[in-house]
């Protein structure tokens, strides 16, 4: 395994366990400080465009085993194929890409519902109202006020904004390595599996059919990595074509 996925790998599972094994207080001021939130947000900080990356859910170990896999698998060969320190600039590029992505995404939305506030209350005061509200579990029951608060005050976090940047980069570079998805027998070609996980992506955050999941970060990661490649292509930095 290369230096740079080597020591992603470690840092994602130790924060993790950190946060699993030590006291929920700890748990707490990490996802406080290091957890993506809105701009708006009381507990936003400008680091958190970084940090975020490097946090998962603790509900289970899912979140993080599966980001992880993926990370390694997929990482490794373009660490491979750019070099170390191309690719940590890759990574963390396409990161915080995904994070601006969903936070413009955000303050598209909030900025519509705003209209629908009631008579007195402004977004500031929501902000800071609803930031008290998720630290004791609880939220309005007003529809607005309640997905306003969402918006704002529920952080993100997870490697899947870079990772799905990983993605659609190997499948760049791999168009048409035959890769296997889960259950079906069948290989699939990297460009067709990355393009169907962007339109499953694209479908599932303009429906909102599956909520608590940042598919616009996702798309995001996706779209800057995009990006990257082609002005690299252009530059002569990395091969012109695709490699396999």
């Amino acid at each position: 395994m290369p230096p740079v996925t080597k020591n992603l790998l470690i840092i994602n599972v130790l924060v993790w366990l950190a946060m699993v094994i030590l006291p929920s207080s700890f748990d707490g001021a990490m996802t406080r400080s290091c957890a993506l939130h809105y701009f708006s947000s009381p507990d936003f900080k400008p680091w958190q465009l970084l940090t975020y990356m490097f946090m998962h859910s603790t509900m289970s170990i899912s979140h993080v085993l599966f980001n992880m896999f993926g990370v390694v698998m997929f990482g490794s060969i373009l660490e491979q194929v750019f070099g170390s320190k191309r690719y940590l600039f890759f990574y963390l590029t396409v990161g915080i890409g995904a994070a601006l992505v969903q936070e413009g995404i955000y303050a598209i939305w909030i900025n519509n519902l705003a209209g629908e506030l009631p008579e007195g209350l402004t977004l500031s005061m929501v902000a800071d109202e609803g930031s008290k509200l998720v630290r004791q579990g609880m939220n309005w029951t007003d529809p607005t006020l309640g997905q306003l608060n969402i918006l704002i005050n529920t952080p993100t976090v997870g490697a899947s904004g870079a990772l799905y940047g990983v993605l659609l980069g190997f499948a760049m570079l791999f168009p048409n390595m035959p890769l296997y998805f889960f259950f079906i027998p069948v290989p699939i070609k990297a460009k067709w599996m990355v393009l169907g996980y962007g339109v499953i992506e694209l479908f599932f955050g303009v429906t909102g059919l599956q909520s608590g999941v940042a598919h616009f970060a996702h798309l995001g990661g996706m779209l800057v990595a995009l990006l990257l490649i082609l002005y690299w292509r252009k530059n002569g930095e990395i091969n012109r074509g695709p490699l396999y």
